[in-house]
C-alpha cells in the first residue's frame, strides 16, 4: 500500500526545521514524500493559504500535521478534499469563531509572562527564558539554537479565528504534552476531547515534543496515515 504525503505545519516561535527529527523518523518508517511548510506567521489567513497551496501541489492523499499554532492552521486549511487525516501535536484545535488567544485565556500557560512584544507588533519568547518555557526536556545547546532561530508571529495572529474547522469533517489524532508550559495541558485535554480524536496519546514532554520525542510523534503520524489509508 502506497503511503500518503505527510505535510508538517510549524507553530509560533519555530519554523519548518523544528520538524527535523520527526522527518528522519518518518523516513525510517518508509515515508518518502514529506513536506514541511514555512509559514509567515503574519495572520491565520496568510498561513492557511500558504498551507493550502502546498496541499494543492499533491495529487494523492495528505496527512496534515500541526504543532502548536500549526493546529489552528490545519484546522483552517484542512478541508481540501485530498486531506485524509489531521494530527495535532501539542496544538491548538479551535472551534468555529474561536482563536488561539481565546483558548489560551481559559487556562494561562506557565510561560505566558515570558512573551514580549516588539515595536513592530511581533511577539517574542524571551531568549533567556526559551529553554525553560518551550523545550525544558532538550539540551541547553538545542534550546540555544531554537531560541536564536525563533520565528516570532505578529501578535494579532493570536486573535484570528477559525471559520469551519477541518477536524469536524476529517479523522483526527491528538498528542498531549503533559509538561507543556506554552499551551496548558488542561486546554490540550479539552481540545482533544472536543474533536473526538480517533486516538489521544499523552507524552511526558515539553511543548517541543516534536524535538524531544520524535519517534513517538512519528508513530502517531504513522498510525493516522495507515488508518486513513485503510
Amino acid at each position: 500500500m502506497s503511503k500518503p504525503t505527510v505535510i508538517l505545519v510549524h507553530g509560533f516561535w519555530g519554523g519548518a526545521a523544528h520538524w527535523g527529527k520527526v522527518i528522519l523518523e518518518l523516513k525510517r518508517l518508509g515515508y518518502e514524500d514529506i513536506r514541511a511548510v514555512e509559514n509567515p506567521l503574519t495572520s491565520l489567513a496568510d498561513d492557511a493559504e500558504r498551507t493550502r497551496k502546498m496541499i494543492a501541489q499533491v495529487s494523492g492523499p495528505v496527512v496534515l500535521v500541526g504543532h502548536s499554532y500549526g493546529g489552528a492552521v490545519i484546522s483552517e486549511a484542512g478541508n481540501l478534499p485530498n486531506v485524509a487525516a489531521l494530527v495535532f501535536i501539542a496544538a491548538f484545535a479551535p472551534d468555529a469563531g474561536e482563536s488561539p488567544g481565546a483558548i489560551t485565556q481559559q487556562h494561562l500557560p506557565i510561560a505566558a509572562p515570558n512573551l514580549v512584544p516588539d515595536s513592530d507588533g511581533y511577539l517574542w519568547l524571551k531568549v533567556d527564558k526559551f529553554h525553560e518555557s518551550f523545550c525544558q526536556d532538550l539540551t541547553t545547546d538545542e534550546a540555544f539554537v531554537m531560541a536564536a532561530c525563533q520565528k516570532a508571529p505578529l501578535a494579532s495572529t493570536f486573535g484570528d479565528t477559525v471559520s469551519d474547522p477541518a477536524w469536524k469533517h476529517k479523522p483526527s489524532w491528538y498528542q498531549i504534552s503533559s509538561q507543556d508550559r506554552m499551551i496548558s495541558p488542561k486546554n490540550q485535554t479539552r481540545m482533544s476531547s472536543r474533536l473526538n480524536a480517533r486516538k489521544v496519546v499523552t507524552l511526558d514532554a515539553s511543548h517541543a515534543s516534536l524535538a524531544s520525542h520524535p519517534a513517538e510523534v512519528a508513530k502517531v503520524i504513522h498510525e493516522a496515515a495507515t488508518t486513513s489509508a485503510a
